[in-house]
């Protein structure tokens, strides 16, 4: 039996993907998403094996009391959990109840573990290690050789990682998941359109510190057969979907494959639309593809500017300064397509005023529209295993691991700032079917309110729009898109 708890609205891959491995190994599956289904009790009681799919914080974190539910309906099945944030949560898991944790490439050890081949080796999560991505930026395809990156602490003493396995990909199998209609959908002014959901690669080159790709990745990743991408598109599209979206957690790390994966798929279904996340850096570099993202369908891409305050990008080690997002943005409109940010407003280095310029940047841009609500009340999440924990003024304000957060608490020096993170998330949770304008407006006002200014001074209102016209913004209708 395999569980989803959440994952941004979507069908979930993280179920398809090892149903597909498990069928073909001859195993019965049955694959539950319980954001959109009730948790099949008798199942649960007649499961050998049941595994928890974790790709995210949210997931996680409500999957939890449901280890325990599933505990007590069957005492004497084996529990597992698979994805990006069931490795570095172990510990936690194990006091549920879960034996085994897979992290990256997750498919073949699931099914050795289904097999009886025991529990693997628990993996290690350093705060010290960091790898430098300087050296593969230009990257094209799979990490080479036995051995992953050159991982340098602060000290600068250099080892290496593990290379993550190499899989064979197969199709995902979607059957018995619910169909694709029930999910967050593309809203185009007034029409929505069925979104199916795929991966053409997975890990990330990148070490963003904040990361959850960087613990089980670090600095790898893998590509994923044209031809397998497209069979799951080709599936999807049969039952129904107009849209694609590709979840890799950076489409162009390698470029080449993206250009062959999104000119297929053109060439075979040219009707269909599609989006992807791309880093600010890597738009900048690969402009060249800009239009081929265009002329293939692309309708917006996605990427995590985080913040305009270069202080707060270098902690993060996002790769680009503030002045590179003006200039993704507007590269990217020059070539056809829209941005969709995401940000990270809410950190230790935060201030009021640099909040407000965050708010003053997005209406400089005119990305209003374009961002989600949510985005501008998201706060700095410090897991176990993050890169955060290499920064001593981190560790220094950090308090123990928080098993019920599954997180460190951290508590701001300036407590306007807490307050004023929490007032944006109770605004934006209770207006979640207003206009992104309005709560804009409303997130504003508050700023204001708690810096003590005057909500019609400062720059924010004063400065003129960039000129940026549009007739609508399409964007996934995934309220808590975070």
């Amino acid at each position: 039996m395999l569980l989803s708890t959440y994952e941004l609205g979507r069908q979930p891959f993280g179920l398809a993907s090892p149903a597909a491995w498990l069928r073909r190994a001859g195993f019965d599956v049955l694959a539950q998403d319980l954001s959109r289904q009730r948790l099949d009790d008798p199942a649960v009681r007649a499961a050998d094996v049941i595994a928890f799919y974790m790709p995210m914080h949210t997931a996680t974190r409500l999957a939890l009391p449901v280890v325990d539910r599933v505990r007590h309906l069957n005492p004497a099945a084996r529990l597992c959990a698979f994805g990006l944030y069931a490795p570095p949560n172990a510990g936690v898991l194990r006091q549920h109840g879960v034996a085994a944790t897979f992290g990256a490439e997750f498919e073949a050890d699931l099914v050795a573990y289904v097999r009886g081949g025991g529990d693997p080796a628990p993996a290690v999560f350093s705060a010290e290690p960091v790898a430098d991505p300087a050296a593969s930026a230009n990257h094209d395809g799979p990490a080479t050789g036995s051995a992953g990156p050159d991982l340098r602490g602060e000290s600068g003493r250099a080892h290496s990682t593990p290379s993550i396995a190499r899989l064979e990909f197969v199709v995902p199998d979607r059957a018995g998941l619910p169909e694709l209609a029930r999910y967050a959908s593309l809203q185009r002014g007034d029409v929505r359109t069925v979104v199916g959901y795929t991966e053409a690669s997975r890990g990330c080159l990148s070490l963003c510190r904040h990361c959850p790709v960087v613990p089980v990745y670090r600095g790898q990743f893998r590509v994923v057969p044209t031809d397998v991408v497209l069979a799951d598109i080709r599936n999807q599209i049969a039952a129904g979907a107009a849209h694609i979206t590709f979840g890799d957690p950076d489409f162009f790390n390698g470029p080449t494959h993206a250009r062959r994966v999104v000119t297929a798929l053109h060439e075979a279904y040219p009707s269909i639309t599609y989006d992807v996340t791309i880093k600010i850096e890597h738009l900048l570099r690969h402009q060249s593809l800009l239009d081929v993202l265009r002329e293939t369908g692309c309708l917006f891409v996605t990427t995590a500017a985080e913040s305009f305050d270069d202080r707060v990008l270098a902690a993060l080690d996002k790769g680009h300064a503030a002045a590179d997002i003006d200039r993704a943005v507007t590269l990217c409109r020059q070539h056809g397509l829209d941005v969709m940010p995401t940000f990270v407003p809410f950190t230790p280095w935060t201030t009021l005023e640099s909040y407000i310029d965050l708010l003053a940047g997005i209406r400089r841009l005119s990305l209003i529209d374009h961002v989600a609500p949510i985005q501008l009340g998201i706060r700095l999440l410090i897991p176990g295993g993050s890169r955060l924990l290499e920064l001593p003024d981190v560790r220094g304000m950090i308090g123990p691991f928080d098993p019920t957060a599954l997180a460190h608490p951290w508590v701001h020096h300036d407590g306007r700032i807490d307050v004023l993170q929490r007032e944006v998330v109770e605004t934006v949770g209770r207006h979640v079917g207003a206009s992104r304008a309005d709560l804009f407006g409303s997130v504003w006002q508050l700023a204001c309110e708690v810096a003590g200014v005057d909500p019609a001074a400062g720059s924010c209102p004063s400065v003129p729009d960039s000129g940026y016209q549009r007739t609508s913004v399409p964007f996934l209708n995934e309220p808590w898109y975070c």
